[in-house]
């Protein structure tokens, strides 16, 4: 059996140093017959750890009547995460937040004469048949099982979004943690989340931070993100805002590694604060975080979804029932690096680049102290100096520039020339030009096999085949290198190349660069594209694949093509209802039943939208201006929809980034509608 544990500064497998990266999806809100695909999308992006909320009121709505089945079926869901060679972490709650009607706790709940996440004994009986019905679920899928399951999280957010505090709290987290050890919970990591001033009780504290706050009541620009600046401070003083006041760690951060499990892979929009979240926004505070020295990048979400129809009520968060917040009844897109659609956003490319440098390098940078230049901006606002960060033990490690704040513009730092200084020497890098919106690191002396690298202005990303170390640049790099030792053969790919660069193993490992997605089922390589697959492959196939053209050489790379469909049929669609505050418009689209996935683009202007197949409900999306998917496969192959939108006033209380243009100060329309078909190339070696 495989051994995990921590120490004061990384987890281990196995008595070694373990970087993994960890992605959040909720089984319950996305299609049952989703979850394979979905799982393996994530595995190829380099997510080693699938987390997960068990959202309680999605399980016993009515008190009493549990449902673990279809979209709700835990178990069949750890299955397949382990099929799929993937740990899993799971969040037991009760309470999770999660955007989620009470934050996930049953209406019924608060109609016992008591106050939940209290230390009332009628409230911790009725945990405790929770917590046996979730172990109950998933008994023999525990790694001492044999099973993915390595870590437990109790609670959510305890003492900051609600609960208690100071000594109440700690006894209300120790109890929880001691009734589930006694149901039979026993694995490698209990975690609790630490920013806020939550209340952790001793178990291993894990960290968050977002590229901006959606849950901020104002409707005005806010301040900058502080997860652009390299720091010591593991707290991030926003996130939960909404709920409480942010306050100190409650928690000796020299006792604990520094591990993220709530980094905002993307932000769920709410009514009044509607920020877009770009790939750079999430690529960029994800190597703050690497250069600060955090030792695992747990993402949230990882993977969008879709709230499921209450019983009883909507289960989406709202002020109508005393939430924080109000959010789409449907969606929970997330702006996810998997979107709710199934589709890729920028940001899955973005931590796709970092996570596969962590499977290769993680072992070696985990134990690297991070050293922050006391000259380097303390305030996000600084947009003129450069912000710079080392991690390094002893003569080796890796240099971490950022140029990046979201919403501002930076300076320009042209023929800037690193140097980091260690013990026994001084490492000068050749001058390089940093831009406006730049974010890279880089190494030094680091062991490439035989060889050492001394420097190089580029960035590595992978390994392939113990032979050849894949580094990229936009600019002309220089490698530096000691005499001793053979050197290996490096292939330098473009920030473009990287985003798109896939690696995979069969009979040898491969590096596919596309702007599809690279998974691999039943031993075969699989390809999810548009109508005409393009990828270049390292190094080549021994023999070319059936149904592919090659197409030659282009540098290193051999490229390979595939011409599967033609353009999607066009969408029409046309207006059959107008009055103040609503236009209905009915669409008719055609898709191919060849296609594998497929849905619509919604370009609109308005407050919201709604679809609807028939008389019912499906999808909703709140106005953003930055274009609505909707994955229509989930659906069958309808012929028709409707969509509802409903009117946006110029006076309304809504922060938008991108205003429409009004009418009358008012706008309710569609602009656009098109529709997307994706197909899947199956290549067996």
């Amino acid at each position: 059996m495989e051994q995990f544990a921590y120490n004061e500064r990384y987890l281990t497998r196995n008595n070694r140093p373990w970087f993994p990266v960890m992605g959040e999806i909720h089984y319950s809100r996305v299609p049952e017959n989703r979850w394979r695909e979905r799982l393996l999308t994530m595995k190829a992006a380099g997510i080693g750890i699938v987390s997960s909320y068990v959202i309680w009121i999605h399980h016993e709505e009515i008190e009493g009547e549990y449902d673990f089945s279809g979209n709700k079926n835990l178990r069949k869901f750890i299955e397949i995460c382990r099929d799929c060679g993937m740990f899993f972490f799971l969040r037991i709650g009760p309470w999770s937040h999660g955007e989620v009607r009470n934050g996930g706790l049953p209406d019924w709940l608060y109609e016992k004469g008591f106050t939940p996440r209290t230390n009332n004994e009628d409230y911790f009986s009725l945990v405790r048949t929770f917590y046996q019905k979730v172990y109950d679920q998933v008994s023999g899928l525990l790694i001492r099982d044999g099973g993915p399951i390595i870590g437990v999280q109790i609670e959510n957010e305890y003492g900051h979004c609600g609960g208690l505090r100071a000594e109440a709290g700690e006894y209300h987290m120790r109890r929880l943690t001691a009734m589930a050890r006694e149901i039979g919970w026993e694995v490698p990591y209990f975690t609790a989340t630490g920013w806020g001033g939550a209340v952790t009780a001793g178990l291993l504290p894990v960290m968050g931070g977002y590229c901006e706050a959606p849950w901020d009541p104002r409707v005005t620009t806010i301040e900058p993100s502080g997860n652009y600046i390299f720091t010591h401070e593991r707290n991030d003083h926003v996130i939960g805002s909404d709920y409480g006041i942010n306050r100190t760690l409650t928690f000796d951060p020299d006792r604990f590694p520094y591990l993220t499990a709530e980094l905002g892979g993307g932000l769920q929009v709410t009514h009044k604060r509607r920020p877009v979240a770009t790939g750079a926004d999430i690529g960029a505070m994800s190597l703050v975080k690497l250069g600060s020295g955090a030792n695992l990048l747990g993402y949230y979400m990882f993977c969008g979804g879709t709230n499921p129809k209450g019983k009883l009520a909507p289960l989406h968060e709202s002020t109508v029932w005393g939430d924080a917040n109000d959010l789409p009844e449907l969606s929970y897109d997330f702006r996810a690096p998997i979107r709710e659609s199934g589709l890729i956003g920028d940001s899955y490319r973005e931590i796709k680049r970092y996570a596969m440098f962590l499977q290769d390098f993680g072992e070696i940078l985990c134990p690297m102290d991070a050293y922050i230049p006391e000259k380097n901006p303390l305030l996000p606002e600084n947009t003129t100096d450069l912000r710079i960060s080392v991690r390094r033990k002893g003569e080796s490690g890796f240099v971490f520039v950022n140029n990046y704040q979201r919403g501002l513009k930076m300076s320009d730092h042209p023929d800037t020339r690193l140097e980091v200084v260690t013990e026994n020497a001084v490492i000068r890098y050749p001058p390089v030009d940093v831009r406006d919106g730049d974010y890279f690191f880089f190494p030094f002396h680091m062991r490439l096999g035989k060889a050492e690298l001394i420097s190089a202005t580029a960035t590595p990303l992978c390994q392939i085949n113990d032979d050849t170390y894949v580094f990229y640049s936009d600019d002309e790099p220089r490698y530096e290198w000691t005499d001793d030792g053979p050197k290996p053969k490096i292939l330098t790919l473009t920030g473009i190349q990287a985003k798109n660069a896939f690696k995979v193993s069969r009979n040898k490992e491969y590096l596919i660069v596309t702007e599809g997605v690279v998974t691999v089922i039943d031993g075969a390589i699989n390809i999810m594209s548009g109508g005409t697959l393009e990828f270049w492959i390292y190094p080549d196939f021994p023999e070319i694949p059936e149904g592919l053209a090659r197409e030659g050489k282009e540098g290193e790379l051999i490229k390979y093509r595939r011409e599967i469909a033609t353009a999607p049929e066009p969408v029409l669609f046309e207006e059959i209802h107008r009055d103040e505050n609503t236009a209905r418009y009915r669409v008719r689209h055609v898709f191919r039943e060849t296609a594998d996935e497929y849905g619509l683009f919604v370009e609109y202007s308005g407050n919201s939208a709604k679809l609807f197949l028939g008389e019912s409900f499906e999808a909703d999306d709140f106005y953003t201006g930055a274009g609505w998917t909707i994955g229509m496969s989930r659906f069958g192959f309808p012929s028709e929809s409707e969509i509802e939108i409903k009117a946006l006033r110029e006076d309304d209380q809504v922060f938008l980034e991108k205003r429409p243009v009004f009418e009358n100060k008012r706008v309710c329309r569609i602009e656009s509608v098109g529709a997307y078909e994706m197909y899947r190339t199956v290549i067996r070696l």
